[in-house]
Order: C-alpha cells, then sequence, then structure tokens
C-alpha cells in the first residue's frame, strides 16, 4: 500500500496506453540524460515526478533545459521523466474486479482540475490568488514558483495554471462524473485491467479529449495507476459529509479484502511482519526527504 515504483506499473501495460517515459537517477550524468530524451523524441516541456511518490511531491512542469538541469541536481530519488500529454481532460477512474469475473465496477469517476487563476483584465496575479479560496492558502509556496509573474496582470478570461499536479494535495478541484458511469465505461476499463495480469483493484489517472472519446477506448493516456494503496478520491469537493466518505473508504476496503482473501487462498502470501515494518519505515523516510527536496526545487 505504500512504497510502489511507478516503473513496474508501466511495465504491465502496453506502450500504446501510457506516455513516453524514462526513469532517471539523480546521478546519472545530465549529458546522457539529453541524450536518452532525444532518441526517445521527447520535446519540452515533459513532465518530471518521483519514481516512488505521491500527493504531488517533486512534480514539474520542465519547460527548459535549465530547470532540468536544477531539477536533476536537487531531486534526492530516482525519478520519472515523462511526455507531456496535452489532452483538455484528467480524470480518475476507480476500478475494482473480482478476480473471478470477466466485468468489474467503477466506484468513482472524476474530473480533475489542476490549481489555476482566470485573469480579469485587472487583477495581479497575487491578488487573483488571494482571492482564490484553495491558492489563498498556498501564498508562500506559489511566490516561490511564480515570483516572475506576480504582479502581472492576466487579460479577463485567461486561465494561468498554478500547478500542473492535478492532485487534491496541490489544490486541484474535483468535479463528480458519477452520472456518466455506464457499461460502456465499464468495457472500456475491464478490457485494459484484463490484459495486466492480477489487476482487480485501484485507481486509474488518464487525459482524454473527451469522456464520449474514453468511453469508446479512443484518444486518452494513462498517465499512471495504481493499487491497493489507491485512494478512493471521489468523495473529495463532491459533497460528501466525514462520515459517508469513512463509509466509502471501508467499503473500498471491504472488497480489497475479499480479493486479497481469494489471492492467498490461491497462494499469493503476504509479507512477513518484520519485512513489512522495515519497509514502511524506509519508505516513510524516503517521503521525508522529497517533501524537504520539493519545498527547495521551485
Amino acid at each position: 500500500m505504500e512504497g510502489e515504483p511507478k516503473r513496474e506499473m508501466y511495465d504491465l501495460l502496453e506502450k500504446k496506453l501510457y506516455p513516453i517515459t524514462l526513469n532517471v537517477s539523480p546521478g546519472d550524468n545530465i549529458y546522457d540524460v539529453l541524450q536518452q530524451i532525444q532518441l526517445a523524441g521527447i520535446s519540452y516541456p515533459f513532465i518530471v515526478k518521483p519514481d516512488v511518490g505521491g500527493q504531488g511531491i517533486l512534480f514539474r512542469k520542465i519547460d527548459n533545459l535549465d530547470q532540468l538541469q536544477k531539477y536533476h541536481v536537487a531531486v534526492p530519488v530516482e525519478y520519472i521523466l515523462q511526455e507531456m500529454i496535452k489532452y483538455p481532460m484528467e480524470v480518475s477512474v476507480f476500478y475494482i474486479r473480482h478476480p473471478k469475473s470477466t466485468t468489474g465496477k467503477i466506484t468513482g469517476f472524476l474530473h480533475k482540475i489542476p490549481l489555476q487563476v482566470v485573469g480579469n483584465g485587472k487583477s495581479t496575479l497575487a491578488e487573483l490568488i488571494s482571492l482564490h479560496p484553495k491558492a489563498s492558502k498556498r501564498m508562500k509556496e506559489l511566490f516561490m514558483k511564480h515570483h516572475e509573474k506576480w504582479n502581472d496582470i492576466f487579460k479577463s478570461g485567461e486561465v494561468y495554471q498554478l500547478s500542473y499536479a492535478a492532485n487534491h494535495n496541490r489544490g486541484a478541484q474535483f468535479i463528480d462524473l458519477k452520472n456518466h458511469i455506464d457499461q460502456q465505461l465499464i468495457n472500456v476499463f475491464d478490457e485494459i485491467s484484463i490484459q495486466v495480469d492480477d489487476f482487480y483493484y485501484g485507481r486509474y489517472d488518464i487525459m482524454c479529449n473527451s469522456i464520449n472519446d474514453l468511453k469508446e477506448g479512443k484518444n486518452f493516456s494513462i498517465l499512471e495507476y495504481n493499487g491497493c494503496g489507491a485512494e478512493p478520491n471521489h468523495f473529495y469537493d463532491t459533497g460528501y459529509t466525514l462520515m459517508n466518505a469513512y463509509k466509502e473508504i471501508l467499503s473500498h476496503w471491504y472488497d480489497l479484502n475479499i480479493i486479497c482473501t481469494y489471492n492467498r487462498k490461491k497462494g499469493v502470501k503476504p509479507w512477513p511482519f518484520l519485512k513489512g515494518y522495515y519497509f514502511l519505515n524506509k519508505t516513510n523516510k524516503l517521503f521525508e526527504k522529497m517533501r524537504i527536496a520539493d519545498k527547495e526545487i521551485i
């Protein structure tokens, strides 16, 4: 549930289903990294994020060589360098399927809008941020990342992106799409998930052209997907009470328990307690190191 490398998950997918992706170690020579980028056909801007990560920590959009060099020098862990997908819509899909079944269910479907402000032709970026209900709580962090445009005025209706991580922890807005869940959408994720050996439970984060295109299985790219450590995120910003949010989590864990019990009967052995304990401690230390670096990298 913690410390799951993204590379392991990507390796289970067909390459056509996710963006062009490279894994980079912090000790790699930057010129070798640049050569890999060129050979892979990745161009600026692109996305970087830690191979073991979450909550948008160390997630950055890289626009030029200078930004890449600064990130590469400062990042303390192995990271992913990924083609930037430019479809207009990012969604999350939570999918669950019993191992004996050929069809699953979608328990959550969200439109995720990264933290952004909209110009009015009068206010500076600083003023727009101060008026934003979520961005105003992150003034210091956002000043560090956007100080060059802090006093700029954006024309009416112009959207300025404050973060490219569509993560609730980073101030993203979630819009519930549960009314769009139907058998056609489930069929798409049945097909993807059955191709991935033993993927019965988790959340897909996807860029797509539209909901209709996604239902038709076209014009989409899987940014990443997570297994049993994935959080059901469809109760954020969507009208759930705290009690109902807890019920939703427990409902998902009930399904997860059924899947785990099935796997154990099939011979999949859980880790011994001490192995899990030491791994969790190691992962927590890694995340603490990443959080410190995240505050230093603009």
